[in-house]
C-alpha cells in the first residue's frame, strides 16, 4: 500500500486505515522501533491486573476490604470428620 507523508505541526505521519489498525489489534497507544531501515509500529499491550495494587491499597485505606461473607468456620460442621 502506498500513501504519503502529512505534515503535523513541524512533525510528520501517516493515515493507518481502520481496517489495518483493527487486524493489528491497534486501539491507542503504539511502539515504535527502527529496525534495518524501517519503523515497525506495534501496539502496546496492556498487562493483566495492572494498577490492581494500587486499587488494593485505596481499597484499604478507604475500608471497603472487608469480606461481604463470614469465611470462619462454621460451628455445625465442627464435629465433621475429614
Amino acid at each position: 500500500m502506498k500513501t504519503h507523508l502529512i505534515s503535523i505541526g513541524n512533525s510528520r505521519g501517516i493515515r493507518i486505515p481502520k481496517a489495518i489498525l483493527e487486524q493489528c489489534r491497534i486501539e491507542k497507544d503504539i511502539e515504535l522501533e527502527l529496525k534495518e531501515g524501517a519503523i515497525l509500529i506495534r501496539p502496546i499491550k496492556k498487562k493483566s491486573r495492572a494498577g490492581w495494587a494500587h486499587a488494593f491499597q485505596a481499597m484499604r485505606a478507604h475500608g471497603d476490604d472487608r469480606l461481604f461473607i463470614d469465611d470462619g468456620l462454621d460451628p455445625d460442621l465442627l464435629d465433621w470428620e475429614w
